[in-house]
């Protein structure tokens, strides 16, 4: 069985708010009895792509498990590589891949510099093609970014999704063991499908964003700031077979 800690949207910043809650997460994974075979982290670690917001993320993000991160869109590259990852700076995508035991997982790079909305470079979707090329016959490929590649029928984050998705669709028809996609981004747990796999959302770790028949449209309250931090845990069986628990966390 393979379990994996799917959290997003940090925003860390200069205040103790977001670092409290970030901290939180991350000292209930560190506390639990059995080691995770990885913790994914969607995007938007730093609210301001500040260096001193990623080095606080850092701190933070220091784990007896594996850590992998992409970025959001309010990240950016060369920061993102120089201050989180300890790497030279560039502006290229920043993708990364893990091989455990039993799965294969491809974080992806969707943030587009200067813009809100996302789509995967043509440099990330050879990599990505890459990626699913080499992954053994039979074992589950988990691709991750920020930006959901489908509608989550809540306008406010629509309006700035993944874009140019169809590329990304055709991969699923010459890699049938892509098993499933994980974003962040909206700020919400949910749940649905792209290109027939699963599309599993992490909630915010900073807010939670507040649902179209939840407020009155237009108006300014459409985040929830005293909703609970939370987190997703994904579960592989030996089967192949993919199970998601949320989990909201006391901060």
């Amino acid at each position: 069985m393979i379990v994996i800690a799917h959290l997003s949207d940090l925003h860390i910043d200069s205040g103790q708010r977001s670092t409290e809650r970030a901290k939180a997460v991350m000292d209930h994974l560190e506390g639990l009895p059995y080691d995770l075979d990885a913790v994914l982290v969607t995007g938007d670690i730093a609210d301001h792509a500040l260096p001193a917001e990623y080095e606080r993320a850092r701190r933070l993000l220091t784990s007896r498990h594996p850590v992998m991160v992409c970025p959001g869109n309010h990240d950016e590259r060369t920061a993102f590589r120089q201050h989180l990852l300890g790497l030279p700076g560039s502006t290229a995508p920043v993708n990364q891949v893990r091989h455990t035991a039993g799965a294969v997982i491809a974080l992806c790079d969707s943030s587009v510099p200067g813009k809100d909305e996302g789509h995967l470079e043509d440099g990330t979707l050879a990599w990505l093609e890459s990626v699913l090329a080499q992954a053994p016959p039979g074992v589950p490929v988990l691709v991750g970014f920020h930006h959901p590649p489908a509608a989550l029928n809540t306008p406010f984050v629509d309006g700035i999704r993944q874009f140019g998705t169809e590329r990304l669709g055709a991969l699923v028809e010459r890699h049938p063991d892509l098993t499933a996609f994980l974003c962040g981004h909206a700020h919400t747990p949910a749940a649905t499908t792209f290109a027939g796999r699963p599309l599993l959302v992490a909630p915010g770790v900073v807010s939670t964003l507040r649902l179209p028949w939840e407020h009155r449209a237009h108006a300014e309250d459409h985040v929830h700031l005293d909703q609970p931090p939370a987190l997703a845990f994904h579960v592989l069986d030996d089967g192949g077979r993919l199970t998601t628990h949320y989990r909201w966390i006391d901060a």
